[in-house]
């Protein structure tokens, strides 16, 4: 890539610390949180499934605190071919992990000159094609297994131009990943209050509740109100409210499994359609692209709660494009008036269950036998509707959210090379930067 621009090798403005082997016998249940390279998601950490320690084994590895806007590079991973834990993946570190301890194969990195706009400078070249392509040149290792070493990291070498433009640059590319950020945390809010009022009504059972005291629900209108049963009764699970029953999740949703798509046909030049993978679950975004239509594929739709079926169970409300269904993944669609958030929270405890006791040598397995043990409260049609009726806006703007989020860290990585090379000026007002970025 050709610029006008001066170079620098990456390891001449930065200084560093190797994570930490933590012991696994130190983990607790909570405490200090622990981040391993297994929590990395696309361009930040993932608070699932994290370890902790003691604040006494914290404080015997200091140096491995994370500050916000750390760089952690991956020094261990997979090759090209498995993009989600590909080596050489580069994170930053949000806001919510300051002072996270860092577990090993990994290397946190801090600009020398302390300045954010050097940090956010280097981190958004180490987040280029670029950077990804030089790390994989240099890594050694098996066929399952790439590691990379902190020389060949270091001896990247980055455009460097005056301060004015490294400042401009990082302006907006920063406004991009602040109207990101932004819409991640709607979502995140959006779906806190649909999951609330879930359990409220079919965990926790408010509203029944209230009116067996003879009281008004509150926050309810009294003809949503009135849908609600005043009294109990016995199932064979326990109390549920008076005409409600305990059944199978198969009387509210289908479940659809993927199919084998041929991984020779698999692509990145973005030929035929997208192809969810267990491992692109955690991104929510599509690694691979295939030619190949499938007999009994099934092509996923926004909306849609994908679970992976093995590692860890989690289910996804898919807001991306239309997307293929590979092997070891599989959809709840709902079905009866069901919505997709009522089929989401009924299944998310019983998959935690699953994974909680399940037991392997290697990677924990979902099986159809597990799901075909999956239960679902059915209440009356009524209070299903009016359920649907509050949470399926919610999920409509969780799904338009996503699609807006993806459509920016499109621009952001198309831009981003060309920027960072000087290839692209840009404006250098404030508002300007502002209105690009909208």
């Amino acid at each position: 890539m050709s610029s006008e621009w001066p170079m620098q090798d990456l390891g001449s403005l930065i200084s560093y610390r190797k994570g930490f082997a933590f012991k696994s016998k130190d983990y607790i249940s909570s405490g200090v949180p622990i981040v391993r390279v297994s929590n990395f998601t696309d361009d930040s950490i993932s608070p699932n499934d994290l370890k902790f320690v003691s604040p006494d084994v914290a404080k015997e590895t200091p140096e491995v605190s994370l500050e916000v806007n750390d760089i952690v590079v991956a020094t261990v991973g997979s090759w090209p071919n498995n993009p989600a834990s590909v080596v050489g993946r580069t994170i930053r570190v949000p806001a919510w992990a300051e002072s996270a301890l860092m577990n090993q194969n990994s290397v946190i990195i801090r600009a020398k000159s302390k300045s954010l706009t050097d940090q956010k400078f280097i981190y958004y070249q180490m987040r280029s094609q670029d950077f990804s392509a030089h790390v994989v040149s240099k890594a050694q290792g098996s066929a399952n297994q790439a590691s990379i070493t902190l020389d060949a990291i270091f001896s990247y070498r980055l455009f460097w131009p005056k301060v004015e433009h490294r400042d401009v640059i990082v302006t907006f590319l920063s406004h991009l990943d602040d109207r990101i950020t932004l819409l991640r945390e709607t979502n995140t809010t959006l779906e806190a209050i649909a999951q609330g009022l879930f359990k409220s009504w079919f965990v926790d059972f408010d509203p029944v509740y209230a009116r067996a005291r003879g009281e008004q629900p509150p926050g309810l209108a009294p003809e949503v109100a009135a849908l609600f049963p005043d009294s109990f009764e016995e199932s064979e699970l326990g109390m549920v409210p008076k005409g409600w029953k305990f059944g199978h999740i198969y009387d509210a949703a289908t479940v659809i499994y993927g199919a084998p798509f041929a991984s020779k046909r698999f692509n990145t030049e973005r030929k035929g359609l997208p192809l969810i993978r267990i491992r692109d679950l955690k991104n929510e975004t599509p690694g691979v692209y295939t030619d190949e239509v499938h007999p009994k594929g099934y092509l996923t739709q926004p909306g849609d709660i994908v679970v992976g079926m093995d590692g860890e169970f989690r289910a996804y409300l898919w807001g991306g494009q239309p997307a293929w269904l590979n092997q070891r993944v599989c959809v709840f669609k709902p079905i009866s008036g069901h919505s997709s958030a009522f089929i989401h929270y009924t299944i998310k405890p019983q998959l935690a269950a699953v994974e909680a006791t399940e037991i392997a040598t290697t990677v924990i397995h979902l099986g159809k036998n597990d799901i075909d043990r999956f239960s679902a409260l059915i209440p009356d049609v009524g209070v299903i509707r009016a359920f649907s009726d509050v949470a399926n806006p919610f999920y409509a703007q969780i799904i338009e959210n996503k699609q807006k989020a993806q459509t920016l860290a499109n621009l952001r990585d198309t831009l981003l090379p060309r920027l960072i090379s000087g290839q692209l000026r840009l404006p250098d007002t404030e508002q300007q930067l502002k209105d690009l970025a909208v």
